[in-house]
């Protein structure tokens, strides 16, 4: 896990003061690689790569720029678990360090681009292919690890984070199309950034940039091939073996690994894997908010703890906390994000880097399996149409609405959304429906200005996305847990990345495994949520692994953080101070006079105030600061 950032001339041509134009972009991911840095250039000039290290296999001989020796070089951020194999199979007599960036040279030197299929894990790296004179950059099948990339006076540059590009592009400004996408999903679309002139390579994509054109590819899908021969106990079985055989690779470290448990099924579920498979010291964390039990979930953490006999260390966060690590959040993050979690993620994540480098994590499991509530509230609306129009006979596609109704109480804390989302209408299309229920762009009509905004419509990038051509279209819950899989949750993986690197550590995450989710894109959706229930089959598939509060626990809660009535009782002075200040008053495409007068009407867990906070602060700490970004290429 580490920080990569370079820089190629298009042209092939000698870049001006590139050790400096280096050095600015590792000196902005410092965070990221506490263990060591390193540079290396061209000796045309025409190419330089800087990278920061955190050490986690191969402490000795791992450092980088790595070259092959023959002219290749490459930087790595992230985990190649499959490395061992790979040197196996490469030949063990061309390597010279036990790395697994070493691995990535010598499969791309036996199989050029076609190399990221056979790598199992999580990475973005970055190669010189000396004999075809070609940039080769690569992303993870998930978008675990981050790359963006910009183009700037036929330059191409390209870092683990976007503020090491701001340096380059002419001016810190606002992409329009990425702001709107963020007012209605609270992340961008199909590689935009909020930052104009700054993209994001997607997961599952690689790209060449050669002859100073830059060319991007996808080289992984996942595809919906539903399996209707089996039984839910054939696939329970396979769920188990595949996740133990994750969880295996994924604790691969030169270090101690602890683990992230927040008291939910999945992060419990990883915990429990690693520790019957790792006896030594192995150590919990987790975070809570012990002012109120409707935030606290940890007395769910520690009997997983309890249960597995491991140390479980907990931090309980406080309004001053928030207060005093805020603005460092959204700096590190990059962007404004999509919820208060990443707050207390952050807060969790500086407890656990004081004792580990590694922890795995449970993110992912909700996207492949359906663990989030939206489903079963566009799903109970479906059920109804089914009903009235005859069709409930495919059960592979549409449970019915008795066997639905149980299940129902799960949406009695989600009566003003089901009131929200039926006021305007019902039994749209599939597409506009949930839409209809994600889009959060309507509740923000006085805060922003949107005559100043472009016609850009981010439900037609939605549409494209949403009904894509490798899930059947029978099948509601495939199709939306589908979009969430290929946008909400690298937007969580964002977080995930950088609250973690913000303190040094690596976060690993067992849920997103090729094989593991590819097998489970084969079950059909009335095993995978059977009767309605969120996540059936992987709850039935660990039940005996959980301890009984984990595996009989009906309420969901997913780290809920006590943002309204912070910025409504202790932090209410220093959320009125940051929109009151003189910049925020003076924002082109924000009214932040509105926003102040709408601070103390949120709702419990409502989210527009996070929303616009994120934003109003990623303003000050990005966009105002643009003389200091600019300063960093002087000499």
């Amino acid at each position: 896990m580490c920080g990569i950032a370079g820089a190629l001339d298009l042209k092939l041509q000698p870049i001006a003061n590139l050790s400096l134009r280096l050095d600015a972009m590792n000196s902005l991911q410092a965070h990221r690689g506490p263990d060591g840095e390193g540079t290396w250039q061209h000796p045309r000039g025409h190419l330089g790569f800087a990278h920061r290290r955190l050490s986690t296999i191969d402490l000795a001989t791992g450092d980088q720029p790595m070259t092959d020796r023959a002219g290749n070089w490459v930087i790595l951020n992230g985990e190649i678990y499959n490395y061992l194999e790979l040197r196996q199979e490469l030949g063990l007599e061309n390597f010279v360090t036990t790395s697994d960036t070493e691995a990535i040279l010598f499969a791309y030197r036996k199989w050029g681009g076609e190399c990221v299929n056979h790598l199992r894990g999580m990475f973005a790296f970055v190669l010189w292919d000396e004999a075809n004179q070609t940039l080769f950059c690569a992303r993870d099948r998930f978008g675990i690890k981050p790359l963006y990339y910009a183009v700037v006076n036929n330059q191409f540059y390209f870092a683990s984070e976007a503020k090491s590009l701001l340096p380059f592009v002419e001016h810190i400004e606002t992409d329009l199309n990425g702001f709107k996408d963020y007012l209605a999903f609270q992340f961008p679309l199909g590689g935009k950034t909020l930052f104009k002139g700054i993209s994001e390579l997607l997961p599952a994509h690689y790209m060449r940039v050669r002859n100073g054109v830059v060319e991007i590819k996808r080289y992984w899908e996942v595809y919906y091939h539903l399996d209707f021969d089996h039984p839910p106990e054939y696939f329970e079985e396979r769920l188990r073996a595949l996740l133990a055989d994750s969880v295996t690779f994924h604790l691969r470290a030169d270090v101690p690994v602890g683990a992230y448990i927040s008291g939910g099924l999945d992060s419990s579920i990883v915990a429990a894997l690693a520790r019957k498979e790792n006896r030594g010291e192995f150590i919990g964390f987790t975070g809570k908010f012990s002012a109120s039990s409707d935030y606290d979930e940890s007395p769910y953490a520690r009997a997983v703890a309890d249960a597995y006999d491991f140390r479980l260390e907990e931090i309980d966060i406080q309004p001053q906390d928030f207060i005093a690590h805020i603005r460092q959040v959204i700096y590190h993050l990059d962007y404004p994000v999509a919820g208060p979690g990443s707050f207390p993620q952050y807060m969790v994540s500086r407890l656990a880097a004081k004792s580990r480098k590694v922890v795995l994590g449970g993110q992912g499991g909700d996207e492949i399996f359906g663990g989030y509530t939206r489903y079963l509230i566009a799903y109970f609306e479906q059920c109804i149409k089914a009903a009235i129009d005859g069709t409930m006979e495919n059960g592979n596609f549409v449970v019915t609405y008795e066997s639905i109704i149980p299940n129902l109480t799960a949406l009695q804390n989600y009566k003003p959304l089901l009131q929200e989302f039926w006021r305007e209408g019902l039994f749209e299309p599939m597409d506009a429906r949930y839409f209809r229920l994600i889009n959060r762009a309507p509740s923000l009509n006085d805060e922003i200005r949107w005559d100043l905004l472009n016609k850009y419509s981010p439900f037609e990038t939605f549409k494209e996305i949403f009904n894509g051509q490798n899930v059947r279209k029978e099948s509601y819950f495939d199709l939306m847990t589908h979009f969430d899989f290929k946008t909400l949750l690298p937007a969580l993986l964002q977080v995930e990345d950088r609250v973690s690197m913000a303190h040094g550590l690596e976060s690993r995450v067992p849920f997103l495994d090729h094989p593991l989710v590819e097998f489970a894109a084969t079950i059909p959706s009335n095993i995978k949520f059977k009767d309605g229930t969120m996540k059936q089959v992987l709850k039935n598939a660990m039940h005996s692994l959980l301890p009984p509060a984990i595996a009989e626990r009906k309420d969901k809660m997913g780290f809920p953080t006590p943002l309204t009535e912070w910025i409504q009782g202790p932090a209410k002075d220093f959320v009125h101070e940051i929109f009151s200040a003189a910049c925020a008053q003076d924002r082109a495409l924000i009214d932040n006079r509105r926003v102040l007068d709408t601070l103390g009407k949120e709702k419990k867990f409502g989210r527009n105030v996070w929303g616009l906070l994120s934003l109003e602060l990623w303003q000050q700490e990005f966009h105002d600061q643009e003389s200091k970004f600019k300063r960093m290429l002087k000499a």
